[in-house]
């Protein structure tokens, strides 16, 4: 993955890991305060509340074609980021690392290509998006942790797998398949929750990635 390009040209491609997750962030934001509902397998809910309801929700309806949008790109860019943080902090080992973490981003374009109404490839990338991270800030934290300049980051990303599992599972219990379910509780502030701190963490790599000098690698090449 971006095997050629140039470590300062990799410093900004690492950027992605930033841009994606913001963008992301500020699109399920907007769209959550205009859209006026959606329809999902005959069903019809009036008006849409980002504390019961699933992000997804606005892939449906007239928020749809923005924030499928919105899903693929920010796959695409949260990969090229994971791509560029890991030349810059090239080490052995980098390439599982960069392949686990890249399953967020993988996960992220399928929940814009496959809508709620697509309901097993659109689970399947959740879970890949959120869900890969699990292991893979764990195994990525323990990378990390080898390379100076790294350390401190590697030790915290490596908490940050249990969190990610906590907020996964929470969702879960939380989240109701019916309805009445998407109308009441929580499920949609949790998902939310679980969204933002694992984009945090990439975007905290794309930033350290992008503040190391030129010429100045993380470790040997792999």
């Amino acid at each position: 993955m971006f095997r050629s390009a140039h470590p300062s040209t990799a410093r900004w491609i690492a950027l992605g890991a930033v841009a994606g997750p913001a963008l992301f962030e500020l699109s399920w934001l907007v769209l959550g305060l205009i859209s006026p509902g959606y329809t999902l397998f005959g069903h019809r809910f009036e008006g849409y509340s980002p504390v019961s309801q699933p992000i997804s929700g606005l892939g449906l309806g007239v928020t749809a074609p923005y924030m499928n949008a919105a899903f693929v790109v920010t796959g695409l860019m949260l990969t090229a980021g994971v791509a560029g943080v890991f030349r810059v902090a090239a080490a052995p080992g980098r390439r599982v690392c960069a392949a686990l973490l890249g399953l967020s981003g993988v996960g992220q374009v399928l929940c814009g290509l496959f809508t709620l109404e697509e309901m097993l490839p659109h689970t399947l990338g959740y879970v890949l998006a959120v869900g890969a991270p699990v292991i893979g800030f764990l195994v990525a934290g323990r990378y990390f942790r080898r390379l100076p300049g790294w350390r401190r980051f590697g030790t915290w990303l490596m908490a940050g797998g249990p969190l990610t599992l906590a907020l996964v599972v929470l969702f879960f219990v939380t989240f109701r398949p019916t309805p009445g379910g998407a109308e009441h509780g929580v499920a949609g502030l949790v998902q939310r929750l679980g969204v933002v701190e694992v984009h945090a963490w990439f975007a905290a790599m794309g930033v350290l990635a992008f503040r190391r000098r030129p010429g100045v690698s993380g470790g040997g090449r792999s």
